[in-house]
C-alpha cells in the first residue's frame, strides 16, 4: 500500500515551500497566525537567518548540521522541513528533525521541559512519617 501524500490545508509540501511567508501565515491556526503577523522576535530572526544561510551554502561534509536554539516559541514553517534543530529543554539540547506534519507547531512541543513524575514506594526513606508504614 502506497504512503499517503502529505497535505496541509489542501496544499502539498512543494506548494507550501513555493508560497511567500504571508500566504503561509494565512493558513496557520489563529495563535500562530497572530504571533507571526506581529513579526519575528530578534531571537526568532536569528534562527531563521541561520536556517537560510545553511540552505544557501549547502552542506559540504555530508554530516547533518544541527542548528541549536533556546527559542522554544518559534513556529515551524515549511522552509524548515528536513532540517535538524537542537531545541533546549532547560537541561540539554534535544535533536529534532522537522517533518511536514510539524508545520504550524511550536518548537517547544517537541522538546519537553518536564519529566514524568515516578514516585517511589512508601516507606523507602522518604520522610519521618513514612517510618511507620509497615514494610513487607
Amino acid at each position: 500500500m502506497a504512503r499517503k501524500e502529505f497535505k496541509y490545508r489542501g496544499y502539498s509540501l512543494e506548494e507550501l515551500q513555493e508560497m511567500s511567508l504571508d500566504e503561509v501565515i494565512k493558513l496557520l491556526p489563529a495563535r500562530q497566525r497572530r504571533s507571526l503577523k506581529r513579526g519575528f522576535l530578534p531571537r526568532q530572526q536569528v534562527v531563521l537567518d541561520k536556517l537560510r544561510k545553511l540552505k544557501k551554502e549547502g552542506n559540504d561534509d555530508g554530516k547533518p548540521i544541527v542548528i541549536k536554539t533556546h527559542c522554544r516559541d518559534m513556529v515551524v514553517l515549511p522552509e524548515m522541513v528536513g532540517t535538524k534543530f537542537g531545541i533546549y529543554n532547560g537541561q540539554n539540547f534535544l535533536e529534532v528533525e522537522i517533518t511536514p506534519e510539524m508545520i504550524g507547531s511550536y518548537f517547544g512541543e517537541f522538546s519537553p521541559s518536564r519529566q514524568r513524575v515516578q514516585h517511589g514506594d512508601p516507606g523507602m526513606g522518604a520522610t519521618r512519617s513514612s517510618m511507620f508504614v509497615p514494610l513487607k
